[in-house]
């Protein structure tokens, strides 16, 4: 019996590779010669990206709990896809990004994405050009673009060819933007240009367990001599609050199916709508649920300062309850989201009371703005829901740039040219309801609830209102004169006098502030109909007006 140790190999021995004989059909004799040896030299060629990393590398990728690019493409697919720039060069120069164009749905759409197998997935020269094309590409022929980045930056012994390359990528990205739509997802650990490029995207998805950013630890560590986790650094609690990343998913397969999930409420480009999908859901349905809520809030010991959530609102607006919010783990006193109303798609932008009584802070601010800006360019109309106090004050938000962020907000909302409508549920005060999509910045439509609130202050207003009348009762109160309940009993009516006479909609509606009150069963209705009229009459085209400075 032999001693000999059987080599361990990761071969295939059931894997039988038979000789490629490239005949015509009919051909009843077959005998091959330069011709068909630069035919199977071709195949190789063609089938050479999906063979490049071989089993070990593929095997480590596994190992990682990440899929290749070639399976994460099949997830994506409708179809076999039709891969671009196929220069695979002798040291595998340009190997480690794949471009192609694939159906999504039924949609035709551009992809690109690093091959993590092969020089872990780095930019060199020959892949910026090649990505850079396919960017390109998109633009010339106004399909959505969609990123698989996992790459770790630029290939270092490719020197400043591989800065080159992302440069090139950088310009290319920039100069469709706001002309087709494009949805990046993170997988792995990115860094460098490996995470400035796909933030150019118009949504960024990215899975838990993932990193990406500037530096990674390694290198904070060796300049700053902080120890830093990956997730500490730039994993997706991290992004996901700062607004770098738009969506956190579970795993590379959720990431995929949002991409999906994303596309179905976008257009192609700048020059249409958003895709119209039929819905049984009927108009005319009576929103009843927005009545019960408001009842059970308002009626509550606290009154009309009970705080509630408005995606609950949102949710019996659209059809079949259906709606994409975008960035819910950032600034919960707002929601952004997409949503569809008789098989239209629509922006929402509301004013969350369930979270900070939906004040407006720097982060909600920005979270807005940048959602706006997205639906101007690409034709969406949106609805704002308006419940806030107004801005949040303090020493540390204004030291922080809230003007700055709250003028990007305003700026957003002025500039907006689809159909763009407000419903006032509830708290509209002061520099708030000013800057919040009203008549004078811009609404084609403007509505309330009967339990709006419109004021130039809330209730605090009533010590500017009535400050001789209250000065008078305290005074009366600390001389002796009256007591302390009486004082109270007399400052509780001068409140409820200023809630009667200038905390309503009645002044708003007689001024033309706001079109009509709206009973809330009938939101659905009311907004569908309106909405369906400014629909009808608007062209879908890209923006044509002056851009403005942005911050």
């Amino acid at each position: 019996m032999s001693d000999t140790i059987p080599s361990i190999s990761l071969d295939n021995p059931f894997d039988k590779t038979e000789e490629l004989k490239f005949k015509t059909p009919g051909q009843t004799t077959y005998q091959p010669g330069p011709y068909e040896d630069s035919l199977r030299k071709g195949w190789e060629l063609i089938k050479r990206p999906k063979k490049a990393a071989g089993v070990k590398a593929i095997s480590r990728q596994h190992a990682k709990g990440r899929m290749t690019i070639w399976e994460r493409i099949s997830v994506l697919t409708d179809e076999e896809p039709t891969i671009l720039f196929q220069n695979w060069g002798p040291n595998l120069d340009g190997a480690s990004l794949v471009t192609a164009i694939i159906k999504i749905d039924g949609r035709d759409v551009a992809l690109y994405g690093h091959d993590f197998t092969i020089r872990a997935g780095s930019m060199d020269a020959t892949n910026g050009k090649k990505l850079a094309r396919l960017i390109e590409l998109a633009g010339k022929r106004k399909i959505p673009l969609v990123g698989l980045n996992d790459s770790a930056g630029a290939y270092v012994p490719a020197g400043v060819g591989g800065l080159d390359g992302y440069a090139e990528a950088f310009t290319a990205l920039r100069k469709i933007s706001g002309v087709v739509p494009s949805i990046m997802c993170m997988f792995g650990f990115n860094a460098g240009g490996g995470s400035y490029l796909p933030r150019q995207g118009s949504f960024m998805i990215q899975p838990k367990n993932t990193f990406f950013g500037l530096t990674g630890p390694g290198v904070v560590k060796s300049v700053l001599g902080e120890d830093v986790t990956p997730d500490e650094l730039g994993g997706p609690g991290v992004h996901s609050q700062t607004g770098v990343t738009d969506f956190v998913v579970e795993d590379e397969v959720a990431a995929l199916k949002k991409v999906k999930e994303i596309l179905k409420y976008i257009p192609s480009n700048n020059s249409e709508l958003a895709p119209h999908q039929p819905t049984s859901d009927a108009v005319k349905r009576e929103t009843w649920d927005i009545d019960i809520l408001l009842k059970k809030a308002f009626n509550s010991p606290s009154g009309f300062n009970t705080p509630l959530d408005v995606s609950i609102i949102i949710q019996e607006l659209c059809d079949h309850g259906d709606f994409l919010e975008i960035q819910p783990d950032r600034a919960r006193n707002t929601i952004t989201a997409l949503g569809r109303m008789d098989g239209n798609v629509i922006g929402f932008v509301a004013n969350n009371s369930a979270v900070a009584s939906g004040q407006i802070d720097i982060a909600a601010a920005y979270k807005n703005a940048r959602f706006i800006r997205f639906c101007n360019l690409y034709n969406i109309p949106v609805i704002f829901m308006e419940d806030t106090t107004g801005f949040l004050p303090g020493r540390e938000q204004e030291s922080m740039g809230i003007v700055q962020a709250g003028r990007a907000m305003l700026d957003a909302i002025v500039d907006l040219r689809t159909p763009r409508f407000l419903v006032i549920l509830r708290n509209a005060f002061g520099g708030a309801y000013a800057s919040y999509n009203n008549y004078p910045t811009g609404a084609d439509f403007v509505i309330a609830l009967p339990s709006t609130r419109a004021a130039v202050m809330g209730p605090a207003g009533v010590e500017f209102v009535y400050k001789k009348k209250l000065r008078a009762i305290r005074a009366a109160v600390k001389s002796g004169d009256e007591s302390a309940e009486w004082g109270a009993e007399q400052e509780a009516i001068l409140a409820k006098r200023y809630e009667e006479e200038l905390m309503n909609p009645n002044e708003a509606l007689s001024l033309g502030s706001i079109s009509q009150i709206v009973m809330p069963k009938d939101l659905r209705k009311v907004l569908c109909e309106n909405m369906s009229f400014h629909l009808r009459h608007y062209n879908a085209e890209p923006m044509q007006s002056v851009q403005r400075e942005f911050f």
